[in-house]
């Protein structure tokens, strides 16, 4: 596995390393002078200087009263931006279960490398995430990683069997931000209907993906001209549709908060566009990867094109950019499943899907706002303030004065292509390698310490 990114020097004006204080990393106080702040959740947008103190943003402007001066590191960032953490709301690390793909460790430096200061993990582990201690479990190995935060969705249903509901409100106490299934299914719909009054009893967030595994059976790319053509079985639209509008119809009785994390088509967005006018709370996500990419990028048997669920038409595509674009798709994930290079070297049918999109997930949204397919405040909001909101994650996806100091620093005129060999995730399965990117991140803080720093 790759080692974890070096923390080197920055441009400091001057250069100031308070006693006890390994130099810009440990540091207790930093001034991030002259870059542009840019915040969606507070309007923030203006060329300011920035304070940290013991973790959290202290102050905008002008130092605190209590400023202890020349004790705090100076990071000289003209002509960058900075930005709230990166909050990826859904992301399978690996650990615990398939620690021979990743690890926490690996995976959240290669989320601060990006950007990212917060990953939310399904409950799809091994041992399942149906407990309070594998929860607590993944809180303590993300800790003596000293990376990202690691926050857990937990289980709805024992062992993710679909049976015998798990004890949610435990696990909502226990400090998982979510319940889902993940992508397993239910039993029946009415198990589904009963854990969504549970969930709406408690208040606890939901998020489901909806695919029916008959429909879906043993499909690996969009049932169309192009599956056909190459003879790969297809996954139809409908597997996502069909169990969409039967949750729809659940949510209007139970009244539970339920979140789509990916979905995929242009029917799809026009079902939950439909469901939030009527009123319910439904919100729905997609991949940065269905945002780019479409069928014709399985036309070659490209593995790492392998995803479920799986890319669609051109027509599907531009419909997930203007339901971003309009609302109605709330945030962008990078779905990140790193693998093993074993597990891509088969026929297509055969390889294992998912892609690994830490690393890309910040670029790709910022170059959705470069090619005016969405303004910059949607799509910062889409990585920041949406994803904060929807797993309450208060202390996060804000620059205002008090919050946790999760911070990226980008500079947007840096030119640069994503290439295997600077990839920090232990996985390079990534259907973006080669591509020109124009914006990079160059240093990232998480609770105050910087935990990134970008080799000159």
């Amino acid at each position: 596995m790759k080692d974890a990114p070096r923390n080197l020097g920055i441009d400091y004006d001057p250069v100031r390393h308070p006693e006890g204080c390994r130099p810009g990393i440990d540091c207790a106080h930093w001034v991030i002078r002259g870059a542009r702040l840019l915040d969606p959740a507070s309007g923030l947008d203006r060329v300011d200087d920035l304070y940290l103190a013991d973790g959290r943003i202290v102050a905008i402007g002008e130092a605190p009263g209590d400023w202890p001066g020349d004790h705090a590191e100076h990071v000289c960032a003209s002509g960058h931006w900075l930005i709230p953490g990166v909050i990826d709301g859904w992301a399978r690390l690996r650990e615990p279960g398939l620690e021979h793909k990743a690890s926490i460790a690996t995976e959240s430096a290669a989320a601060v490398a990006g950007g990212i200061t917060t990953l939310v993990m399904p409950p799809d582990t091994s041992p399942v995430l149906d407990t309070v201690a594998v929860a607590r479990y993944i809180k303590r190995r993300a800790q003596l990683a000293g990376r990202a935060r690691v926050v857990a969705i937990g289980a709805m249903t024992q062992q993710l069997g679909g049976e015998l509901l798990a004890e949610m409100a435990t696990l909502d106490e226990g400090g998982c931000v979510a319940v889902s299934n993940a992508h397993y299914p239910f039993a029946d719909l009415r198990l589904m209907r009963r854990a969504l009054e549970y969930a709406a009893t408690f208040d606890l967030q939901v998020l489901i993906q909806p695919l029916d595994p008959s429909l879906a059976a043993r499909g690996c790319a969009h049932d169309g001209a192009v599956a056909t053509r190459l003879g790969l079985p297809g996954l139809p639209v409908s597997a996502e549709t069909a169990p969409l509008a039967q949750l729809i119809a659940m949510i209007s009785e139970t009244g539970a908060r339920v979140h789509i994390p990916m979905l995929s088509s242009a029917e799809a967005v026009r079902l939950v566009e439909r469901a939030r006018a009527d009123g319910l709370p439904i919100t729905a996500g997609v991949t940065a990867h269905h945002l780019w990419l479409t069928e014709m990028d399985t036309d070659a048997l490209d593995p790492n094109s392998h995803v479920i669920p799986p890319l669609r038409t051109i027509r599907d595509r531009d419909a997930l950019r203007r339901g971003l674009a309009e609302g109605v798709i709330d945030t962008v994930v990078s779905d990140h499943q790193p693998h093993e290079p074993d597990a891509k070297l088969a026929p297509f049918p055969a390889t294992e899907p998912g892609v690994s999109g830490l690393e890309s997930l910040l670029p790709l949204v910022l170059k959705l706002a470069d090619e005016g397919e969405i303004s910059l405040e949607r799509a910062l909001s889409a990585v920041t303030r949406n994803p904060a909101a929807l797993y309450n994650l208060n202390d996060a996806g804000s620059l205002a004065v008090g919050q946790r100091a999760d911070l990226a620093l980008i500079d947007p005129d840096a030119m640069w292509s994503l290439d295997e060999v600077g990839m920090q995730s232990a996985g390079e399965n990534c259907p973006f390698t080669g591509w020109d990117f124009g914006h990079q991140v160059t240093a990232t803080w998480v609770n105050g310490r910087r935990v990134f720093l970008r080799e000159e």
